[in-house]
């Protein structure tokens, strides 16, 4: 069984809604749809207050290279286009619809027939996907048609989609592979097809047998499109990581998964390309995780983007009591929500609540040099050195020269100190720093 060299660790699963299905829910009466949930730069409003709107019309265009569409997930009328805080609190450009029916863009093919066929030219593909909104959905959401069409002198041997799912709780994934393997296939063979015909590879952590099982008899039918059944260990969902398990290569410091002949997508980015290309649907619902222990009933949703989080969590039970947390993502990268009112994203695969006691940290000692850190490091970073120059204040060239850059903010470190010290905390501040100057110079 494969995995990747270096580091990583072994947290529980906690996979509590692995059993439910993904299960539709009803739009709210209100959605508010944010302009920047992609990487880059935020999509520029073409909806004014008051317009009508359908399900999976345009109401935000790209406003840069890397930027992507928006499209309405509801129908009804534009109540305002401002600015509101996001799942991070940041205040970003968003429109909000009062929600009127469901009335969709009749161009949307809405049958459950699978559509095997794949029509068009490389650059019709490209132009279907960026015009459909495709962004990558496993927590990066880097615009698809960019990262499918490689820069001049680069070309992608390995198509790897990722279905690892190797953070705790999330379910999302899993029960997409088990209820849509074939849509699934088929978007990879479209993105392959795209890429000039190269190998593809699903790979699926090995404590996801029904999903393993799901795909491996969806891909029975294509030749080119292999599952690769991957060890149990996190961040085994990491690009780096997965490129080394699956090819043996090491994606060199500063470079891209391109330059070693890979091109990695996540398996509803796959699922999204091909409701996109053989549907014409644009990436306006996602499948999202709502669980924790504290959580009434665990649950695994079909959500429209825009969606308030308080209204998906009313539905998964309410709010428990005892929550104390609320996380966008898993444990292990996930981001605390400043702000329950915050609406669902392209990149919203998972909402989490945690009690005081799984929250609480407990007293920081001092670091006894036992190297479990740097051992745990997937990228063969040393955190404790990392963390030492970024307590000193100041060290920028420093942390440079020990490749901070490099970091993915898994958060092993973090797991595996004795001496309880926030590694992660510290390291993430002065990566930020350090990449403004990396910036800064590279404009120069």
């Amino acid at each position: 069984m494969i995995t990747f060299k270096i580091g990583g660790v072994h947290p529980h699963d906690n996979k509590i809604a692995k059993e439910a299905a993904i299960a539709p829910l009803a739009p709210p009466a209100k959605v508010a749809i944010s302009m920047a949930q992609h990487l880059g730069a935020p999509a520029t409003p073409v909806v004014a207050k008051g317009d009508k709107v359908l399900v999976g019309q345009v109401i935000g265009e790209p406003s840069g290279f890397i930027s992507g569409f928006v499209h309405s997930s509801v129908s009804g009328t534009v109540a305002a286009v401002e600015p509101r805080a996001d799942i991070a609190g940041n205040m970003v450009p968003h429109v909000v619809i009062d929600v009127e029916g469901d009335e969709w863009d009749p161009a949307i093919d809405r049958s459950e027939a699978i559509v095997k066929e794949i029509k068009g030219t490389r650059e019709e593909i490209l132009d279907k996907i960026k015009a459909c909104g495709i962004v990558g959905m496993g927590g990066a959401t880097f615009p698809t048609h960019v990262k499918l069409n490689p820069p001049a002198g680069k070309t992608a041997e390995f198509l790897i989609i990722n279905g690892a799912e190797c953070e705790p709780y999330v379910t999302a994934d899993d029960r997409l592979m088990r209820e849509k393997p074939e849509g699934i296939v088929i978007g990879a063979a479209i993105m392959a097809k795209v890429l000039g015909g190269c190998k593809c590879f699903i790979c699926i952590e090995e404590n996801k047998p029904e999903a393993i099982a799901a795909m491996q008899k969806a891909c029975s039918g294509y030749p080119g499109i292999e599952v690769l059944k991957l060890k149990k260990k996190y961040p085994q969902g990491g690009e780096k990581q997965l490129i080394d398990a699956v090819t043996h290569r090491q994606v060199p410091s500063g470079a891209l998964p391109i330059d070693t002949g890979c091109v990695v997508q996540n398996v509803a980015t796959s699922y999204a390309v091909y409701e996109a290309v053989q549907k014409n649907k644009p990436l306006f619902e996602r499948a999202m995780t709502v669980t924790g222990q504290c959580v009434p009933e665990p649950r695994n949703f079909q959500v429209r983007l825009g969606t308030p989080l308080s209204f998906v969590l009313e539905a998964a039970g309410g709010v428990p009591a005892d929550a104390a947390k609320f996380i966008s993502g898993g444990p292990m990268m996930g981001k605390a929500v400043a702000n329950m009112d915050a609406t669902t994203q392209k990149g919203s695969s998972c909402l989490l609540l945690l009690t005081e006691e799984q929250t609480r940290r407990k007293p920081e000692s001092n670091c006894i040099r036992c190297g479990k850190c740097t051992d745990a490091c997937p990228m063969g970073l040393e955190p404790w050195l990392l963390n030492k120059l970024s307590r000193a204040g100041g060290q920028y060239e420093a942390l440079e020269e020990n490749k901070i850059f490099d970091c993915i903010e898994c958060g092993c470190c973090l797991y595996t100190c004795p001496a309880n010290i926030p590694l992660l905390d510290m390291i993430r501040i002065n990566k930020a720093e350090v990449m403004k100057i990396i910036r800064s110079r590279a404009k120069k």
